[in-house]
């Protein structure tokens, strides 16, 4: 019966040649319809039959090469439906030999999937919790693995003729900025959790004001501090935080602002609204912020000696292990061990300063070795004379000891922006110091209606 309708069709093409398009497409739709190619009896009972018109083209492709193409493609699609991806997870002390051996996969796969790694070497540092994703086909060949190294950035391993090649799919998050303000009742830390904000942003905003605030004795009940920060969201939920982009912090009642700032040669750091840098030469708490047991005192009485000796520093009561830093660059001029001091660091910052570090559980560094501010010389400790573990810190000047809660002030300024730099400085920050300002006014009349 095709072969018949085939017939005809071409039979009245030949007939029509000299009449118009529409004629022919009539032609074509109505010997359809009587030959009854109008779709199967069930749909045709819930639809209208209708004339179907197809454009005629008699230059395409013969019948027998759309068949060809339709049945590769139907045999790829059929294919692809019977390969199907599992979640394979990462154990302890798993690698990815015992993982294929796990999922029954070939050790040639494996070596073919190694050597398509051989340069990223990804795959050699797998870790508890992590997720790989295997491909394989209905004979449980392997065709494709997933390695998510992390939510953005993801290796795929598909097989071709050779073995596997690799391929990375990086994503882009959408980043938000966030705001959030705090009173302090006990502590900066307690403070920021209550905000919501993290123990790292926590940290980082203790580091931009670091250079005028020593948040081991400086804050106290009342002070309150604004913080403009950026977070990262993918398929809408958060997956990190980035930079601070600028801060306000109180402290009885002076306010302290930071704003971040790239200058021409590309580098990144915080400055005042007046163009004057964060980074102060030394930093006023040589450690991460915790709780002051002793401060500086000329006729203290010794807890272990039960005499009155001067105690030309400040003690930082941290627990055993908690990072020591050294308060500015600088060279060690001594690194050792004693009875009185316990473990010490030395370290000479130019012709005049010199800061001192004892009682440390661990030493870091070594004597001549080159220091920058903010890098870890030792650990918190309890050695020499000690009753229990903290940082004793001195300060001194010209070989003179000084306080190290009041020296900071008289000594040199920190980087100042200047000229076009100080414009450029200006023109950058202008909105986030208007959004900044924005938000924390609408805090405080919030605060106050609520008050009311």
């Amino acid at each position: 019966m095709i072969r018949h309708l085939v017939s005809e069709l071409r039979a009245a093409l030949r007939a029509a040649a000299g009449h118009s398009f529409s004629v022919l497409t009539l032609t074509f739709g109505a010997t359809l319809i009587l030959a009854g190619f109008t779709g199967s009896e069930p749909v045709e009972a819930r639809r209208a039959v209708m004339p179907i018109e197809i454009p005629l083209a008699i230059e395409t492709s013969t019948a027998t090469e759309t068949d060809v193409d339709y049945d590769a493609a139907g045999q790829q699609a059929v294919a692809a439906e019977q390969e199907t991806w599992r979640d394979v997870a990462v154990r302890r002390g798993d690698n990815l030999s015992l993982i294929f051996s796990r999922a029954r996969l070939a050790g040639e796969d494996l070596q073919a999937i190694l050597d398509a790694d051989v340069k990223a070497r990804s795959l050699r540092q797998l870790f508890p919790g992590q997720t790989l994703s295997i491909r394989t086909d209905a004979d449980g060949r392997l065709t494709g693995l997933r390695y998510a190294k992390s939510p953005l950035e993801t290796s795929v391993f598909t097989r071709n003729d050779a073995g596997f090649e690799r391929a990375d799919e990086v994503r882009s998050p959408s980043v938000h900025r966030v705001f959030r303000h705090a009173t302090l009742k006990s502590s900066l830390f307690e403070a920021g959790k209550e905000a919501g904000l993290s123990n790292r942003i926590v940290l980082e905003l203790a580091n931009i004001f670091g250079g005028v605030i020593d948040f081991a004795l400086d804050p106290r009940a009342g002070d309150s501090f604004s913080v403009l920060y950026e977070e990262q969201h993918l398929d809408g939920e958060k997956i990190g935080e980035g930079a601070i982009i600028a801060a306000e912090y109180i402290n009885k009642g002076k306010s302290f602002s930071a704003f971040r700032h790239q200058d021409a040669h590309g580098e990144i750091g915080y400055f005042s609204a007046d163009g004057v840098s964060m980074r102060k030469v030394f930093m006023l708490a040589p450690l991460d912020f915790t709780r002051v047991s002793s401060n500086f005192n000329m006729r203290r009485l010794h807890p272990i000696m039960k005499v009155v000796r001067p105690h030309r520093g400040v003690d930082y009561s941290a627990s055993t292990g908690t990072p020591v830093y050294a308060s500015g660059d600088g060279k060690v001029t001594a690194s050792g061990y004693s009875r009185s001091n316990g473990n010490y660091v030395y370290v000479q910052h130019g012709n005049r300063f010199q800061t001192r570090y004892l009682h440390l559980h661990k030493r870091s560094v070594r004597v001549g070795q080159r220091v920058k501010q903010g890098q870890t010389i030792g650990t918190v400790g309890a050695t020499g004379l000690a009753t229990g573990p903290h940082l004793h810190y001195e300060f001194l000047v010209d070989g003179v000891h000084k306080n190290p809660g009041t020296i900071l002030d008289s000594l040199p300024r920190a980087q100042e922006l200047q000229g076009r730099e100080l414009a450029a400085f200006r023109s950058s920050i202008a909105g986030a110091a208007t959004q900044l300002a924005a938000y924390t006014n609408a805090w405080e009349m919030a605060v106050v209606s609520g008050d009311e």
